[in-house]
């Protein structure tokens, strides 16, 4: 399957980023990463939330600011 991120959000700090994903079939996802100076800058992903689908990017969102609260203030005026 397919999948392409349609939108990268990373916090003030850039230690947190948050990948949302558009997948073959239309529906939504998303994956959580921390980037730690030991990993050389590199990102790690901390959480994989692709198995869950959301039929809207806007609810794949609301789903992720539900768990990284962080997200809410960077949420995009299309949505």
């Amino acid at each position: 399957m397919n999948k392409n991120v349609i939108l990268s959000i990373e916090d003030d700090s850039g230690m947190h980023c948050v990948d949302f994903i558009e997948n073959d079939d239309g529906s939504f996802c998303y994956k959580a990463f921390r980037k730690d100076p030991e990993d050389e800058g590199r990102w790690t992903l901390t959480a994989d939330y692709s198995a869950t689908r959301f039929a809207t990017q806007p609810e794949a969102f609301g789903s992720a600011t539900q768990r990284m609260p962080w997200l809410a203030a960077y949420r995009p005026a299309a949505w």
